[in-house]
């Protein structure tokens, strides 16, 4: 018996390791984590305060206040939008240092009480001007990033797979003798699993809704819109992976490569909003990352189709390019 077992043991084993691509990521995407994660969150100490001034750039010149260490300062180009801010403590204080200085604080911010007492010792004469407003929860505000993520894994392992089973038990190889064309089959793909994760998801809003009673100030409906643009462009991403691919190992790494950074990037869990710049244009090339930044401007702040409309025309497109891409490299046979 132990012969035996050995010998499918070195056999199994023989099998990985001639797999080279599969052997490549399962030794490169841990190192790619790590190396990722420290670029990202590394360097020098993070700002403790953010402070919105008000115009289109940040004049260091124009108030000693600006040049206070740990202090990051972000140009807030419209007044109205910055007290917005202020009132939800998403920024701990908004000043104008155009003319006289004037600031906006948030009288319920244990952080906005500290970083005026700052602004007061750097300029004496600053006018107050207090608002009143609680910040949002952390699970309102994390509810929208664990429904869009939970998407993406329905999306990209529950369709990748299933194409790859039909393409190694030959089921595509009948299919290819039909009439059917590559396009239609991906199509049909694309809309079941849409139909299956879109109420999954209205499952969980109306069941995790009345449990916690989560804050949602918008439109049900621009939600609704949201999550099926959402679910078919992260669909036809997965199906563009297994289209071609028919190596079981290969195909899960390469999801894998894909829906790591895409949970850790696109804001599911923490805001990138202090990353490096480039860090965050990279996250805003994930599908995932457009559809959780339109649905907390939706639930969160009540934004209307105007405001999430460039979200909706980038998942719109990405679904259409990933949908031809993956027609035109499809394979029905396993070579």
């Amino acid at each position: 018996m132990m012969k035996r077992l050995l010998a499918v043991w070195h056999a199994r084993n023989l099998e990985f390791l001639r797999d080279r691509p599969t052997l490549l990521f399962t030794l490169l995407l841990p190192v790619g984590i790590v190396i990722g994660m420290g670029i990202i969150f590394g360097g020098p100490p993070r700002p403790l305060f953010t402070v919105g001034v008000l115009g289109t750039r940040i004049d260091t010149r124009a108030n000693a206040f600006l040049h206070e260490r740990y202090v990051r300062f972000v140009p807030i180009h419209d007044e109205s939008a910055g007290l917005h801010e202020v009132t939800h403590q998403r920024i701990d204080l908004l000043v104008d240092v155009h003319g006289p200085i004037r600031y906006w604080v948030n009288t319920d911010s244990p952080k906005g009480y500290i970083i005026e007492k700052l602004l007061i010792a750097a300029d004496p004469g600053a006018q107050r001007q207090p608002v009143t407003g609680q910040a949002i929860p952390y699970v309102d505000w994390l509810f929208p990033g664990i429904l869009a993520m939970n998407m993406m894994f329905s999306c990209l392992f529950g369709v990748g797979y299933v194409v790859l089973r039909y393409r190694k038990s030959g089921f595509l190889k009948r299919l290819h003798a039909t009439p059917l064309t590559a396009f239609e089959f991906l199509t049909a793909q694309v809309l079941s699993r849409l139909s299956l994760i879109v109420f999954v998801t209205v499952v969980l809003y109306v069941g995790i809704g009345a449990i916690i009673h989560f804050h949602s100030a918008g439109s049900i409906a621009l939600l609704l819109l949201l999550a099926i643009i959402g679910s078919l462009s992260m669909i036809a991403l997965g199906l563009t992976i297994a289209a071609r691919f028919s190596s079981e190992e290969l195909v899960g790494g390469l999801l894998n490569l894909l829906t790591w950074p895409m949970m850790l990037l696109s804001g599911v869990w923490f805001s990138v909003a202090g990353s490096p710049r480039w860090v965050q244009w990279v996250a805003d090339i994930f599908p995932l990352t457009q559809v959780i930044q339109a649905a907390r401007a939706v639930m969160l702040d009540g934004a209307g189709i105007e405001r999430i409309m460039p979200n909706l025309i980038y998942l719109a497109a990405t679904t259409l390019v990933f949908l031809l891409f993956g027609a035109w490299s499809f394979r029905w046979r396993v070579d």
